[in-house]
C-alpha cells in the first residue's frame, strides 16, 4: 500500500529564503511549459510531449543559472505535472465533462515541490536536501515502509515534509459484524445499528474568529507589511480548522474498520449537493474524505468496503416496501412491517441491506451479523 507521512520541518532564515525561491521558479517553469504547449498547438497545430520539454532543461540551464540551484528531478516533475494537467484536461473532454483547460499558476499559490527519486536522505534529526542543506525535522513517528518520493510543501507560513512510502498491509482480525452508514448534517453518521456519530460543525464554531481575521486583512493595504501578516495569520486559522477536521474523521473512521468486518456507505454526488444552500455546512461535514479514509483503512485492515446506490434509500423500508416521505418527515413508520425509527436510522439499515444483498451476489457463503 502507498501511505504518506506528514512532518513538520524548520528551515533556516537563509534555507527558508532558497525554499521560497525554488519555488518560484518552480511555478517559473510550469508556467513556461504551459505556455509554450499553448503555442505550439495554436500556432503549428503541434503537440509538445514531457520528453520534448525535458530535453529543454539542459539548455535551459545554461541560459538562466539560477536554475541550476534546483535539483534536476525537481525540475522534472514540474514538467510531470504540466503532462498530468493537460492529460487531465484531455480525459475531461473525451468523457463530455467540463474540460478546465490547464491554467498558469500564481507564485504566492505555487506552494510545493517534489524529489521522485532521489535528492534527500534523512540523517539523524536532520532532513538533508540537495541544493538546500541540513533542515531539521520533528519526526514524531518512525519511518515504516520504503520511501518512494518526497515533497516540501509551504502552507501558512510553515514547512512540511510530506513521504510517499511503499508499506506492507496489516490485516486487522476477523469480524462478523457488518454495518451500514448514512451521512447527514444534524448527526455526523447514523449507523444501521442505531448509534450516531455527533456533527463537530468545526468551520461554524470557528466562523466568528475567521470573520475577524478576515476583516483585518480586508483593512489592511494591499502590498504592506501589515496585510502580509494578517493573511498568514488567516491562513493559520484555516489550517487549524483542516487540522482538527482532518483528526476527527481519521479518528471516527479508524473506530469503525476496526470494529466492524463489512462497512457499506451511499454513493453520494456530494458535489451536486454542495451546490445549495447547505453548501457550507456540507463542505464543512467533508463526507468525501471521511468516505476516502473508510475506504484507505479498510483496504489495509482487510476489510470489506462497499459503496450502494443512493437513490431511494431514504423512500425505502428496510424491509423492502416503498415508504416515500418529504425531507421534512424525519420519523421513519412503516405500515407493512410495523418499523418505527429515525429517518436517518432507516436509511442507514437500508444501506446495509443493499450493501449485504450486493455482497451475496458477488461472495455466497459469507456470513455476517448485522
Amino acid at each position: 500500500m502507498i501511505k504518506t507521512y506528514k512532518y513538520r520541518i524548520y528551515p533556516t532564515n537563509a534555507q527558508n529564503e532558497t525554499l521560497d525561491r525554488q519555488l518560484a521558479l518552480c511555478c517559473e517553469l510550469y508556467n513556461a511549459a504551459v505556455q509554450e504547449r499553448r503555442d505550439a498547438y495554436r500556432i503549428a497545430h503541434k503537440s509538445i510531449t514531457y520528453s520534448d520539454q525535458q530535453n529543454q532543461l539542459p539548455e535551459i540551464k545554461e541560459m538562466r543559472a539560477e536554475f541550476k540551484e534546483m535539483h534536476s528531478q525537481v525540475a522534472q516533475d514540474v514538467l510531470r505535472r504540466v503532462e498530468k494537467a493537460f492529460a487531465n484536461f484531455f480525459r475531461r473532454v473525451k468523457r463530455g465533462e467540463k474540460p478546465g483547460y490547464p491554467r498558469f499558476r500564481s507564485v504566492s499559490r505555487y506552494d510545493s515541490l517534489t524529489y521522485p527519486q532521489s535528492g534527500f536522505h534523512i540523517a539523524g534529526t536532520k532532513l538533508v536536501l540537495s541544493k538546500i542543506g541540513k533542515v531539521r525535522i520533528k519526526q514524531h513517528r518512525s519511518i515504516a515502509g520504503k520511501i518512494k518520493t518526497l515533497t516540501i510543501i509551504r502552507s501558512a507560513g510553515r514547512w512540511y515534509a510530506c513521504f510517499s512510502l511503499e508499506i506492507e498491509a496489516k490485516p486487522l482480525p476477523y469480524s462478523s459484524e457488518a454495518v451500514g452508514i448514512d451521512v447527514g448534517l444534524t448527526a455526523f453518521a447514523t449507523m444501521s445499528n442505531g448509534s450516531e456519530i455527533d456533527n463537530p460543525r468545526i468551520y461554524r464554531k470557528a466562523a466568528a474568529e475567521l470573520r475577524v481575521a478576515q476583516r483585518r486583512v480586508a483593512r489592511r493595504t494591499k502590498g504592506s507589511k501589515g496585510r502580509r501578516k494578517a493573511v498568514a495569520l488567516l491562513q493559520r486559522k484555516h489550517e487549524r480548522i483542516r487540522d482538527k477536521r482532518k483528526e476527527f474523521l481519521h479518528q471516527e473512521s479508524r473506530k469503525i474498520v476496526n470494529r466492524y468486518g463489512m462497512i457499506f456507505v451511499e454513493a453520494l454526488n456530494i458535489k451536486g449537493l454542495a451546490g445549495g444552500m447547505l453548501a457550507q455546512s456540507i463542505n464543512d461535514a467533508s463526507w468525501g474524505a471521511f468516505q476516502i479514509m473508510l475506504a484507505n483503512k479498510a483496504a489495509e485492515a482487510g476489510r470489506v468496503y462497499g459503496k450502494v446506490p443512493s437513490r431511494g434509500t431514504s423512500q425505502r423500508c428496510p424491509c423492502g416496501a416503498d415508504n416515500p416521505k418529504t425531507l421534512a418527515v424525519r420519523w421513519h413508520q412503516c405500515d407493512e412491517c410495523g418499523l418505527s425509527v429515525a429517518r436517518d436510522h432507516a436509511s442507514a439499515m437500508e444501506i446495509l441491506r443493499l450493501g449485504l444483498s450486493l455482497h451475496a451476489s458477488t461472495q455466497p457463503g459469507t456470513a455476517y451479523v448485522a
